[in-house]
């Protein structure tokens, strides 16, 4: 891993097994099932490092042989808010690591002249204030999905935020920094540029389009 920019709160992840896979989710011919399950695994992977910071507390516990404390999660834990439709695909592999987690959801579609974001849908779970809340999208082009999404759970009192991304684009990652510095941004990959389009380059396409089969 190294910090992007020096920045602390912007990780970036180098492990083969990342690379290896978005190499193949690049790839125009990898079918929907395989790329599905490669997005699940990657959130895994990631998730498995942005969570080493949950708190713990220590519990008695009886094992075959005695007597032990031992820690566990505590609090109200975790709330995993994938940004539609692409986050879902994110969605499994967290809850692979914390089955328990809350899952909310923020909708936004973009304008395909401005490439704006704007909100259709956000219902997170109960006592945000009181969780780390991962948000969940596999491509960070322009930023300004990740941005509002930020603002939204913010605006519902979200405190602690994690913001887990596959790809991003240099553009989104300064965009989202600069608007909320507080969060930690991880990616597995950061690609070149985004186009005239604002697809990254080289990128892999819509990733909700590949996720669901809806090319």
């Amino acid at each position: 891993m190294y910090y992007y920019n020096d920045n602390p709160n912007i990780i970036i992840f180098e492990h083969p097994l990342l690379k290896h896979k978005i190499t193949l989710m690049r790839d125009k011919r990898t079918g929907t099932n395989e790329f599905r399950k490669m997005v699940e695994e990657i959130a895994c992977l990631m998730g498995f490092e942005a969570l080493k910071d949950l708190p713990t507390h220590n519990i008695e516990v009886e094992t075959p042989i005695e007597k032990c404390m031992s820690p566990i999660i505590e609090g109200k834990k975790l709330a995993v808010v994938p940004i539609l439709r692409a986050g879902l695909g994110m969605v499994e592999g967290i809850l692979d690591l914390v089955p328990s987690a809350k899952v909310g959801h923020i909708g936004l579609y973009r304008d395909p002249v401005t490439h704006e974001p704007h909100e259709y849908y956000c219902k997170l779970p109960s006592a945000i204030d009181q969780r780390l809340i991962v948000v969940t999208d596999p491509m960070l082009a322009t930023g300004g999905s990740g941005v509002a999404a930020v603002n939204f759970i913010k605006q519902h009192g979200g405190k602690h935020i994690k913001f887990l991304s596959i790809i991003a684009a240099p553009e989104g990652i300064e965009r989202l920094a600069a608007a909320h510095p507080d969060i930690e941004i991880y990616c597995a990959q950061v690609d070149r540029e985004l186009n005239e389009n604002k697809y990254i380059c080289p990128g892999l396409g819509d990733a909700g389009d590949r996720i669901f089969g809806t090319i």
